[in-house]
């Protein structure tokens, strides 16, 4: 696929900011016509489902045996910047978000102390373990941040309801919040550790908690950093354990959307799309849905209404909101993110990890 693919960075960035949300649209679409991800070489072999996109040009991925890696040069060369076999040996990083190039913060999954969450000031060449999960009943999923100081956490419920911790200080120190205003997990629900998409947050205090498991597929919303939720039934099919909705994308506090299905592979997954534009308190399923199980989505910064989601069996792109969705490329890829200059990027299983880039004519 490199070969096929002319390395600009990403797509043309718009010379001049579009007006109005119709001019964005149409510049967003257009960039996009005509794109595939052009792949990077990483030497490894890991699975990386964890992935932050700092800029076109700074990338973080996470994924299994303890492994980190960082680009600051698209991709072309790839630091492993891996916590110490000592502090990450055998650990599922399935969640990396970064600030810079120099600051991020990891989440391992699994249950009791398996859940973990790692932080480094120094581009990865130390690591501080900042919290370590002390309940054997407790699996933390995802994380995301509001801003550089405030974050949380999520975990399968514990005593029926859905555990959040919440941070201040940028991830150096952790607490528990309370679970009153948590509503009730319902039998068998839970979060997917698929793309550490199923906790996102957008503007300063806004949260959506995407589920599965359950007898339906919900999102759970909060605007007020995780201590009020309200749930709401989503159109992802799930009544069983591997079906739900396993990704949200929130472009601000009122348009989202939300991808999915059953992970299971060579089997449907029929409305695997969705979008709100109410915050969440309500959801249409994609007219035009995924044609598969999808695991991640992002929206595409320079188009109102164009976003990305990706699975084992391919990429779609919508240019409608997530009204429609149509294929954009069969490569398999996890989790995709996109940084506020236009940079895009998804990462998988074998090592794989592509930038979104122009195709050459």
């Amino acid at each position: 696929m490199c070969a096929a693919v002319l390395a600009v960075g990403l797509l043309a960035v718009p010379a001049q900011a579009d007006a109005t949300g119709g001019a964005e649209a149409a510049s967003g679409a257009a960039q996009l016509h005509g794109a595939g991800w052009a792949l990077k070489s990483t030497g490894k072999e890991v699975r990386f489902r964890g992935l932050s996109a700092v800029s076109r040009s700074t990338a973080w991925v996470a994924g299994s045996k303890g492994t980190v890696l960082r680009t600051v040069d698209g991709g072309r060369n790839w630091s492993d910047v891996s916590p110490p076999t000592a502090v990450a040996e055998g650990l599922e990083l399935r969640d990396i978000e970064a600030f810079d190039a120099r600051r991020a913060v990891a989440l391992s999954i699994g249950e009791g102390e398996a859940s973990r969450v790692l932080r480094t000031e120094d581009g990865g060449a130390t690591w501080t373990e900042t919290f370590r999960n002390p309940d054997p009943r407790a699996f933390y999923d995802c994380l995301t941040f509001f801003d550089n100081r405030h974050g949380l956490a999520v975990s399968d419920p514990v005593d029926g309801k859905f555990r959040i911790l919440s941070t201040d200080d940028g991830g150096r120190t952790w607490r528990p919040l309370p679970t009153d205003g948590m509503p009730e997990a319902l039998p068998g629900e839970a979060g997917f550790a698929a793309s550490g998409q199923c906790l996102v947050s957008a503007g300063p205090k806004g949260v959506w908690l995407a589920t599965g498991g359950g007898a339906t597929a919900r999102v759970l919303h909060s605007a007020d950093r995780g201590l009020h939720w309200t749930a709401t039934q989503s159109t992802v099919p799930a009544g069983d354990p591997a079906r739900g909705v396993f990704a949200l994308a929130f472009r601000d506090r009122t348009r989202g959307l939300a991808v999915g299905g059953d992970y299971r592979a060579g089997l449907p997954s029929p409305q695997a799309g969705a979008r709100s534009s109410d915050g969440g308190r309500t959801w249409t399923p994609s007219t035009t849905p995924p044609p598969a199980y999808r695991s991640g989505a992002a929206w595409y910064p320079y188009g109102a209404n164009t976003a990305l989601a990706v699975g084992p069996t391919g990429t779609d792109v919508t240019t409608d909101g997530g009204r429609n969705w149509r294929p954009l490329d069969p490569g398999s890829f996890d989790t995709v993110d996109c940084a506020p200059d236009a940079g895009c990027w998804a990462s998988g299983e074998k090592g794989r990890v592509a930038r979104l880039e122009a195709r050459r004519e």
